[in-house]
């Protein structure tokens, strides 16, 4: 596990102070609390796909911080609510997934959760919701658990008020109730005093908190933080290749590497802050530097958080594998590589559309400007014929080097 020396005696205060803090519910209590207690608090994580994300990576370094300080995290599957999706922040409703999909997806979740958190001697714990909702009576939950939802309360929330102009089913009305549900039975099960997520999640979280209150009469938290977006507010996690995955066979450490590095000026502190263990004042220091030395800035935090995700080795490769490409030694072994078939080249393919079916352009309008600009080199030659045909005389011992800009790289091996 990730060992790094604590900045303060309460977690309350490192979250605030490395900026992951967007609001609490009586924020006093809550801090006094992870000050003289260890607590049980959640995270939940519908199993959308096979991998969580760089966007997840803010809710497991809050659960790595969190466990450091002593509390326990409860990451909480929801093998059970994704089976109807969160509407918040959505326009349409989500695509309805097989139970076997789900299930697949927590699997592939909490082998990567093993990566961070210490599941060993009771130091955190595992749940999936599938356990306790696939098994509710309709009406019996309704009887215990709606009546304690006021529908015109819910629909001044966004997460509902925004889909009222198109349609909003009560398949998807019904996921609060669920969520809320979760905490209360986490509550009853492991006595968990706190439920932490994204600021998007507020609604969701405060609708368990209030059904934990009025239910058991205790005193238990709810705790939102900050998106992981860039300076323009942007949400982070997206590359040219779709979204940044935690999964090596999905996104490559290379690639994770080259995503951090290409951060905007603006965002080097924040990210160093909230994606890395490096210290609060160095993370100050790297962030505040000018000009060309922002670059060993941003390259020390696509370091650092290449080796939390995939570990040191691998960072070093990572790292000595883009040091190269931007030496111009573009030969490099880990340099992500597309497989082609040789056949595919016998007539020659268009360097448009090879372009775009790389990913490298979104558009074959796109990848001409590109050229135009000089912007596109083959083998270390620049391209200057948008009309250029790829064919297999093109190859050199089965291989060819598309390089867009500066930075970006791509080999093609033909078999």
């Amino acid at each position: 596990m990730i060992d790094y020396k604590l900045e303060h005696d309460n977690v309350f205060d490192e979250l605030v102070e490395r900026g992951y803090f967007e609001q609490a519910t009586y924020e006093d209590e809550l801090r006094e609390l992870l000050g003289k207690e260890h607590i049980k608090f959640y995270i939940g994580f519908d199993a959308t796909a096979d991998s969580l994300t760089i966007g997840h990576f803010i809710q497991i370094m809050v659960m790595m911080r969190m466990q450091r300080h002593g509390h326990i995290p409860v990451a909480l599957l929801g093998g059970g609510t994704t089976l109807i999706g969160d509407p918040s922040g959505r326009s349409d409703m989500r695509t309805i997934m097989t139970k076997e999909t789900i299930n697949h997806n927590a699997e592939c979740f909490y082998n990567q959760f093993q990566r961070f958190i210490d599941f060993e001697d009771g130091k955190a714990i595992i749940a999936n919701n599938a356990d306790w909702l696939l098994k509710l009576n309709f009406l019996d939950f309704m009887r215990e658990i709606g009546v304690h939802f006021n529908v015109n309360q819910m629909l001044t929330l966004d997460a509902y008020k925004n889909r009222m102009k198109d349609g909003l089913t009560f398949f998807e009305f019904s996921y609060m109730l669920m969520q809320s549900y979760d905490f209360l039975k986490l509550y009853r099960d492991y006595g968990v005093k706190l439920q932490m997520g994204g600021s998007d999640q507020w609604s969701n979280i405060l609708g368990g908190y209030d059904l934990v209150r009025k239910l058991e009469q205790d005193k238990v938290y709810a705790m939102t933080f900050k998106l992981l977006t860039t300076a323009q507010g942007v949400k982070m996690g997206k590359s040219q290749k779709g979204a940044v995955w935690l999964d090596e066979k999905k996104t490559s450490p290379y690639e994770l590497f080259q995503y951090m590095r290409n951060v905007d000026d603006l965002d080097v502190e924040k990210f160093l802050l909230m994606l890395t263990f490096l210290p609060t004042d160095e993370c100050k220091r790297l962030g505040s530097l000018e000009g060309s030395k922002i670059n060993e800035a941003k390259e020390i935090l696509a370091f650092e958080i290449t080796k939390l995700v995939h570990g040191e080795e691998e960072a070093k490769k990572a790292l000595e594998t883009s040091r190269s490409l931007f030496e111009g030694h573009a030969s490099d072994e880990n340099m992500p590589t597309t497989e082609m078939k040789k056949s595919d080249f016998n007539e020659g393919v268009g360097v448009l559309n090879l372009l775009t079916e790389l990913n490298l352009t979104k558009s074959n309008g796109e990848a001409r400007r590109l050229i135009q600009q000089n912007g596109v080199k083959l083998n270390g030659e620049t391209v200057k014929d948008f009309k250029k045909e790829i064919s297999l005389d093109d190859f050199k011992d089965d291989e060819i080097i598309i390089q867009k800009g500066k930075k970006i790289f791509q080999k093609i091996k033909i078999k």
